[in-house]
């Protein structure tokens, strides 16, 4: 039995990735398909004790990176694998992505040095499929509700960050679906259903 979809949603902060990621579960939950929706940090149970230390304490970068890299490790080998091999679709909010863009093109690390420590991190395994959604940083930031010390960073850092996401999603565009942040939600909703119908009949 193939295994099921692993649908992954990148953005800046504010973009909206969690609101969708949700509102997609509801709807493939409404379809009769089984899916489990988790997130990054936080998702497996090391994660839940990680995601306060990476979200609000003063690390720094490669510590960052590590306790990142630790969740993910834990998180693909004990929730999002054993799902998928179940027949259970899994929609992430952030993955690799999200280190690579965060620790490499936001804090200076080496992208080398971070594409080679995540394919350990997530022992090989890529999403099918990653929601970008892109929207200017300053409409993003705006409305951001979720205070941590990444929200608190420079301008200049969060525009690195959707400068990298816009780089990786040309790089692998077989990978990625690009939507507009600045559309209606319902109107995003909408465009991502397609694309789901598409990718996945």
């Amino acid at each position: 039995m193939p295994r099921a979809p692993f649908i992954t949603f990148e953005g800046v902060e504010g973009a909206g990735k969690t609101t969708l990621a949700r509102r997609l579960v509801e709807w493939l939950s409404g379809q009769g398909v089984p899916v489990l929706l988790t997130r990054e940090p936080g998702g497996s149970e090391l994660g839940k004790h990680l995601r306060p230390l990476i979200l609000h304490q003063p690390l720094d970068a490669y510590a960052e990176l590590f306790l990142l890299l630790a969740d993910r490790r834990q998180h693909t080998l004990q929730v999002i694998e054993p799902a998928l091999q179940q027949g259970t679709w899994v929609v992430s909010d952030r993955y690799a992505d999200s280190t690579l863009v965060y620790q490499g093109y936001g804090r200076g690390l080496s992208l080398e040095l971070v594409r080679q420590l995540n394919a350990i991190a997530t022992n090989g395994l890529q999403p099918d499929l990653t929601v970008l959604i892109d929207l200017p940083v300053e409409d993003a930031l705006a409305r951001a509700n979720d205070p941590n010390r990444f929200e608190a960073e420079t301008i200049e850092f969060h525009q690195r960050i959707r400068t990298g996401y816009l780089q990786e999603a040309a790089i692998a565009p077989e990978r990625y679906a690009i939507l507009d942040g600045q559309a209606t939600p319902e109107t995003i909703l909408e465009r991502l259903q397609a694309i789901i119908r598409e990718r996945f009949p």
